[in-house]
This record gives structure tokens, sequence and C-alpha cells, in this order.
């Protein structure tokens, strides 16, 4: 689904189904080098069983237009102004990663319509090596290769899970590279999408304001074995929100791609937590 955002064309996948902006609505915001496609299961889900879904890519990733923006709170109004242009006044922010630092920050710039807040493997502060951003800078696909390593729990996981044909590192590996293509060929010229969003998640320093902010419940999934964004590293945001903590664990930072089932789970359980009749059309 194409909507026109701030004069630039973005994407959301729906799910597999029309979107009703009547619905109570989910929107999903991927991480760092990512799309939205790292949601299809969780998005198909949700759109077949009474859901409006908003499975996002961000500006200048996947299908959206640039130009990237500058920072975690730009992104943020962002995301509202895409809601407001798809007529959607409440949603239940669903994030992973640097994604989940938009959706903690979108809830709390508008708590009045966010419904329910999901940070998937996540961390605050979200901070990264100089060795990895300079990597990042210099030789991006070096950079991909640590960060694919890095992201799973273990060196290979079982052939074709958690699906015929799968392949988690390869297939991880391959969508970073892609995106990296994109923002390279995009506006301004050379764009590195990976050193602009790992420089995102380096300076966002708002996360324990924002969290005081947030009026609606908040749930945190995290991988028991995520080496980026370890559960030792969101103590204090899950004071700060009063977060549910579900831990997943056998997962590493590739949540949806190491638990999909089990990350299901989670985000159904967080689901129940929002009044059915939290519709989103005005």
């Amino acid at each position: 689904m194409k909507i026109l955002v701030n004069g630039q064309a973005a994407y959301a996948y729906t799910g597999g189904k029309p979107f009703d902006p009547t619905l109570p609505c989910v929107v999903m915001v991927h991480g760092a080098l990512n799309d939205h496609s790292v949601w299809t299961l969780a998005a198909r889900w949700f759109a077949h069983h009474g859901f409006g879904v908003l499975a996002v890519d961000q500006p200048g990733h996947g299908r959206s237009a640039g130009p990237v923006l500058p920072s975690v709170e730009a992104l943020a109004d962002w995301l509202w102004a895409l809601l407001d242009a798809a007529d959607v006044q409440q949603a239940t922010l669903v994030g992973h990663s640097m994604g989940s630092l938009i959706a903690l920050e979108a809830a709390a710039r508008a708590p009045q319509r966010a419904t329910g807040l999901v940070m998937v493997g996540t961390a605050y502060p979200m901070k990264v090596s100089d060795a990895l951003l300079a990597t990042a800078l210099a030789q991006p696909l070096a950079a991909i290769d640590m960060v694919n390593t890095f992201s799973h729990s273990t060196i290979a996981a079982k052939p074709s899970y958690p699906g015929p044909g799968s392949w988690q590192h390869g297939g991880g590996r391959a969508l970073m590279r892609r995106l990296l293509a994109l923002g390279e060929a995009s506006v301004p010229a050379g764009s590195n999408l990976f050193h602009h969003d790992f420089t995102l998640c380096d300076a966002y320093a708002n996360g324990l304001q924002a969290a005081a902010a947030v009026t609606c419940p908040a749930t945190l999934v995290l991988g028991g074995r995520d080496q980026m964004t370890p559960p030792k590293a969101t103590r204090d945001l899950a004071g700060a929100l009063k977060a549910r903590v579900v831990t997943l664990p056998a997962a590493g930072h590739a949540v949806m791609q190491e638990a999909p089932e089990a990350l299901l789970g989670a985000l159904r359980g967080a689901l129940q937590t929002v009044p059915a009749s939290a519709g989103s059309a005005r």
C-alpha cells in the first residue's frame, strides 16, 4: 500500500488484506538496514484476525521514497504523519531494534493516540561501538557481516529452520546488502544507510524521558541470547515504562527470524491488553 506522506511516497505492507482504518490498527516498524519484510508472519496473522496492519518502510528504505530522516524524533513524527494520511487516529506501535526507539518516541509524542507499545530486541541507551560505526562507514559490507553474525544466537541454525528453504544468516545478509544498495542509488546519491541508521541508534538520548510520557500498556520482547541489545540493558527502560517483559530464551537479536512463532505468541499476548473497542478510524 502506497501512502503520500509529507509529499513523498511511503510504503506499508498490509498483511495480504486491504487496509481497513475502522479496525484496531497495528503499526510495525523495522530496525536498522531492514524493511517491512521482517514482519511478514506477524503482519499476516494480525491482518487475518481482525486488525488493520501497516508494516512500514521508513523513508529511504525499501519501497519508501527518501530522503532518509535525521533522527529518531523525526522518524516518530513521520510515523504519525503516515497514520494521519492513512486516516488512523489510534494504533498499537510495534518496533524492532531501531524501530523500537521510533515506536517509543512516537508513543511519547502522542500518548492519546498510542493504544499499546511493543519493543522487540530493544535496549536503552542503544549505543554502537566506535569500531562498528567506523567499519560501517569505511567497509559497510564487512560491517554487515559482523552485525549479521552478532544478531543470530547460533553460528548456523538447523537446515531449513524455521521453514523449508530457510537460511537465516544468508537471508539477513542479503536483506542488508539490498538495503545498502538501494541507499547508494537514492537521493542524495551515495547514502550509506548502514552508517546512517546505526548513528541514529547511537545518538538517541530521549529514551527515559519518552518512557515517562508513555501512558499505554508496554511490553518488551527480548532475545535471551541477544548480543546486540542484551536483556540486561533494558532494566531502566522496563522500569520507567512499567513494562511487561517477555524473554525468548533461544533467540538472539534477529527475533523475527529465530523465534517467529514465539514472537507471534508474545505479540498476541501484548495485543490482548488493547481494548477491542480501540478502533482507529476518526
